[in-house]
């Protein structure tokens, strides 16, 4: 399973961006998804999560009502759209797929990570 995340960029805040993460393999709709990010200097936390059908999602409660997960399946693609973006949403965004079709918070239930996007919010 291989995971490519694309999307990020500069914006200021206040601004939106919309990441996309590709899934190769036929097994992607299986599986809940997450994204994570890491800011420098900080640990990797968790950001929002989809379950196998997309039918629940959760969020951080930093994010929560800015930020967006979906899933189509049958373009083996998850997205994260975020508005209102925050000079503290600036971090590397990394997307994952979890051992479980449920939601999952924790990193370690997550088993294959992509490469990350750099997202960078001007004040």
């Amino acid at each position: 399973v291989q995971l490519q995340a694309s999307g990020g960029g500069l914006v200021q805040a206040g601004g939106s961006l919309r990441l996309s993460c590709a899934a190769s393999g036929r097994t992607f709709s299986n599986y809940g998804m997450g994204w994570f990010r890491q800011a420098p200097g900080k640990e990797r936390e968790f950001v929002a999560t989809i379950t196998w059908n997309g039918g629940s999602t959760y969020y951080a409660d930093s994010v929560k009502g800015r930020f967006t997960i979906s899933r189509d399946n049958a373009k083996n693609t998850v997205y994260l759209q975020m508005n209102s973006l925050k000079p503290e949403d600036t971090a590397v965004y990394y997307c994952a797929r979890a051992r479980v079709r449920v939601v999952a918070t924790l990193g370690s239930l997550y088993d294959y990570w992509g490469q990350g996007t750099q997202v960078t919010v001007s004040s």
